[in-house]
């Protein structure tokens, strides 16, 4: 990289999900020069389980948040870990960064707050009806993140 030139600024969303970690995967195998020469950020959003949320029983007890918080905390943590030791197994070095709340947003949120310049995600692979239904964490940031996104499908023969 050329003195003075600042590095780019690049964000892979991550989860539990194999999709995820195949895209990190191709990213590093097949956009090699451009991560190494820039700035990686390996992200993770653990949304809030839905049951913790008051509901028409009333609100969970306290401790029971509290337990399922520190949990997907420490989920995070170690998926954050191993995507770092992956990136380091193939030379680069990356930040990790994690954040609770709804993927989707919390995703969006941290590329205008980074000002990230590209954003790559995995595809689960979902078809039009589950989309409608469940939503897509990939289709909502191609709409919505502030820079360019890349999502990464692994193919059918790879399964």
């Amino acid at each position: 990289m050329e003195e003075g030139k600042t590095k780019k600024k690049v964000m892979v969303a991550i989860d539990e999900s194999e999709c995820s970690h195949y895209a990190l995967h191709w990213a590093l195998d097949n956009l090699r020069e451009t991560i190494s020469d820039s700035q990686l950020f390996i992200f993770n959003a653990q949304p809030l389980p839905t049951y913790l949320s008051a509901s028409t029983y009333g609100a969970p007890p306290a401790d029971l948040i509290t337990t399922v918080q520190e949990n997907q905390k420490k989920v995070a943590l170690a998926l954050l870990e191993k995507a770092k030791e992956i990136c380091a197994n193939h030379g680069v070095e990356a930040e990790t960064m994690k954040e609770v709340g709804d993927p989707k947003e919390a995703i969006c949120d941290a590329v205008e707050k980074l000002k990230i310049e590209l954003l790559i995600l995995g595809s689960n692979g979902r078809g039009a009806i589950q989309r409608a239904f469940l939503g897509s964490v990939s289709n909502h940031c191609v709409h919505n993140a502030k820079c360019p996104v890349l999502v990464v499908r692994k193919p059918a023969w790879k399964n």
